[in-house]
């Protein structure tokens, strides 16, 4: 678990980033998949991200401030179909120039749903990803929603969808399932 977490400040506009040198661990992953409670969960707090009883309410980039060491940064969530051309555009704007600007992301852990196989958008989202050169993980959130023996199943039609070869985690709020394994990444990604 992440210890003495605080939210620090949103923005809706790269212009307003926050200035930092701290490292930077960020989160990506398609509205309601699970952002906010995974970060409730990390940091063992259960009300720190606000989640959203409809998806594609989170329009800005949440920085949270761990012990002073470094930020978890959680993006808008994409692919929310009931938002308009014009705000998707936007939000897809910001989560590119804030990915493709700033010098401190250290890693970025890239959120998928176990139950579903990966849409377009996690497809591009993935192809993304891979341009930018950045260190992540995917992390399939849920996975207390499907049984045990079936996980591996699951994670092998990620693995297909994506063509992944990146280690894919999965991963429950609800369960805390591998919640030491994600806590040691990011660890190890800080030393």
């Amino acid at each position: 678990m992440l210890n003495n977490v605080k939210f620090e400040t949103s923005i809706y506009n790269y212009n307003n980033a926050l200035k930092t040198d701290k490292p930077q661990i960020v989160l990506v992953g398609k509205s309601n998949v699970g952002k906010s409670s995974f970060i409730n969960t990390i940091t063992n707090q259960k009300k720190l991200a606000k989640v959203g009883q409809s998806p594609g309410k989170t329009r800005s980039i949440n920085f949270y401030n761990v012990n002073n060491e470094f930020f978890l940064v959680d993006l808008p969530g994409y692919g929310y179909s009931k938002m308009s051309y014009i705000q998707k555009q936007k939000i897809n704007k910001l989560i590119d120039t804030y990915i493709s600007k700033s010098q401190n992301i250290r890693h970025i852990f890239f959120l998928v749903d176990i139950r579903n196989k990966p849409s377009e958008n996690d497809r591009q989202m993935y192809e993304w990803l891979l341009e930018q050169n950045i260190p992540f993980t995917i992390i399939a959130t849920k996975a207390d929603k499907i049984a045990k023996t079936k996980i591996d199943d699951y994670i092998k039609e990620i693995r297909k969808c994506l063509f992944a070869k990146e280690e894919i985690i999965p991963f429950s709020s609800e369960k805390k399932i591998n919640i030491d394994i994600i806590c040691d990444k990011i660890t190890e990604t800080l030393k």
